[in-house]
């Protein structure tokens, strides 16, 4: 398997056992603690605001009663999902350029003048949030909205006749009997945000460097790999990730009861 063989890379040299040699060097290369910063800051702010306007959204469409009107808002969604990442990207390129973008106004609003100022290290976690939840928010709205259908009706009518309104109906009973599908969609998008690497290398080669080539951890790992030929390292930095994207998800499943029993 390719994770085991990962992990055999990490602890060895040229065949030899090393211990954790490999893991010293990577934690001393000057790149590497950007990179965890980058990914860090990303991964919040993607987080964050994921679970906040997936659930949002979801709630607005299971509350639109007109039945076309909900399968249209579900359906484009969707659409931004069928892209793959690199033309999610590519897309992206033109839309953050002030001198192409259909949405040079607001860029410029913002004091983004060229495509450099735009893409600057500093806008970079919430540009990559904003491809991201392009990408992938509409998936999980589809997927929340099922969540909404499975509560059981007969709960939603004592909330009414109790009268309580659609606030204190979404924060009291829908949102506590979504939190398994939350916690789920936490996982799999967390495990997502630790692999950045398609968004930065593109946009990398976009400004011909602005962004540069060891943004993110993937990144730097390639670069361990394929411009140092050093495997070893690499494996080290993709054990590191897989070790923190495992044990922030064990957080989310146990907090999220997403293994019990309802």
């Amino acid at each position: 398997m390719p994770a085991i063989y990962a992990v055999f890379l990490a602890f060895t040299k040229n065949g030899a056992f090393v211990g954790v040699d490999n893991f010293v060097k990577v934690f001393g290369d000057y790149r590497f603690w950007p990179a965890v910063q980058h990914v860090a800051l990303f991964v919040v702010i993607w987080l964050i605001s994921l679970t906040i306007l997936v659930v949002l959204l979801a709630l607005l469409v299971h509350a639109v009663r007109v039945r076309w009107l909900s399968s249209a808002s579900r359906f484009l969604f969707y659409i931004p999902g069928a892209l793959a990442g690199a033309s999610s990207v590519m897309l992206w390129l033109f839309l953050l350029d002030p001198a192409v973008s259909p949405v040079a106004g607001i860029l410029r609003l913002f004091g983004f003048e060229t495509f450099v100022q735009t893409v600057s290290i500093g806008n970079l976690p919430v540009i990559f949030t904003l491809i991201a939840f392009w990408a992938g928010a509409g998936g999980w709205i589809i997927i929340m909205y099922g969540a909404l259908n499975n509560i059981p009706v007969e709960v939603m009518e004592a909330a009414r006749i109790d009268g309580a309104g659609p606030v204190k109906t979404a924060w009291h009973i829908q949102i506590p009997l979504m939190r398994k599908w939350i916690s789920y969609m936490a996982v799999m998008s967390l495990a997502a945000g630790t692999q950045l690497f398609v968004e930065p290398r593109v946009l990398s080669q976009a400004s011909k460097g602005v962004v540069p080539p060891d943004y993110s951890l993937n990144q730097l790992a390639y670069l361990f790999a394929f411009r140092q030929n050093d495997f070893n390292g690499s494996a080290a930095i993709s054990l590191l990730l897989l070790v923190v994207a495992a044990g922030l998800s064990a957080l989310f499943v146990f907090r999220g009861g997403l293994f019990e029993r309802d």
